[in-house]
């Protein structure tokens, strides 16, 4: 028996209790009554804001009320007035200096704020450098778990689960927010 085999026996012959290990048939996803509600909670949760988009009321004219100083507005989305679309720029330092980027997402998860965002864009760079971020999603996209939103998830491709702005908390144990990417994040739910 080699050094390495005689201390793994060791380590397996020391156990008292042996414990079985749990089936995933076992578990039960979380399900939620109102998932609109239980999102826009999770999202504030995490640092980030929700807002629902009235019936007749005009996008372009919400994202300006909520950043009405953002001079660098950047969306490839036909239905947003922006002053870059992120699929004309040659690099992604390009992308660098903007106030607000606008994307769409596809599946939004209530259980902890996270939304998935499919690269539909040339430059994904416009999710992490923009100092704002609007994320756009429709309520019917809204689901209880992540069970749910991975089966939702149509060819995936790259894409990123994004929840709230960017934060940490290694540094001198103090939670900073937008340490790496955005610092501020808005869901708009229409």
């Amino acid at each position: 028996m080699t050094g390495k085999e005689n201390i793994l026996t060791k380590i397996r012959d020391s156990r008292r209790e042996k414990y079985p290990m749990s089936s995933f048939d076992e578990l039960s996803p979380v399900q939620y009554d109102d998932r609109l509600k239980q999102f826009m909670e999770t999202v504030r949760f995490v640092g980030g804001d929700a807002v629902l988009l009235e019936p007749g009321q005009d996008i372009n004219q919400l994202i300006r009320s909520i950043y009405p100083d953002a001079s660098l507005i950047a969306s490839s989305l036909p239905y947003v007035t922006a002053s870059l679309d992120p699929d004309t720029v040659s690099e992604a330092s390009d992308l660098n200096g903007v106030d607000v980027g606008v994307v769409e997402g596809k599946v939004a998860v209530a259980e902890n704020g996270c939304i998935w965002i499919p690269q539909t864009m040339k430059e994904r760079a416009v999710l992490f450098i923009s100092e704002c971020l609007v994320i756009i999603i429709d309520r019917k996209d809204i689901v209880s778990n992540m069970h749910q939103a991975y089966e939702r998830i149509e060819n995936p491709g790259y894409g990123c689960f994004l929840s709230g702005p960017s934060k940490t908390a290694d540094i001198a144990q103090a939670l900073v927010m937008g340490a790496q990417a955005a610092r501020d994040v808005t869901v708009i739910i229409r």
